[in-house]
């Protein structure tokens, strides 16, 4: 697999799903050869969401065509996809402290 993947995790609705100029978002950057698993530690508890992207290209942005993803995406809790992203609310996932497991589907549309 080439190219990286790219993670973001943030709190607010407002900045959901590319999390620019987020308070508190946290972001990973993986080689897509190593990708597996991705930690993060230390979130205080809250809701949040994850928004995932395959750049398969390292350009640092999901490429579409006719505003279709070219590249790979997912987001937390794996939401239908319809027109356009998912609302924070479709992806939210609770954190209380306790070590939890989030498994995302990376989907391909061309």
């Amino acid at each position: 697999m080439r190219g990286s993947i790219e993670l973001c995790l943030t709190r607010s609705p407002a900045h959901f799903p590319d999390c620019t100029g987020s308070p508190g978002m946290v972001s990973r950057t993986v080689r897509a050869a190593d990708a597996g698993s991705v930690l993060f530690r230390g979130l205080p508890p809250g809701d949040y969401a994850v928004s995932v992207i395959h750049d398969e290209n390292d350009d640092g942005r999901l490429n579409t065509f006719v505003g279709i993803p070219r590249e790979g995406f997912g987001f937390s809790r794996n939401p239908r996809i319809r027109m356009g992203p998912p609302r924070f609310e479709e992806c939210r996932i609770a954190v209380t402290g306790a070590a939890m497991r989030e498994v995302i589907q990376i989907k391909y549309l061309l």
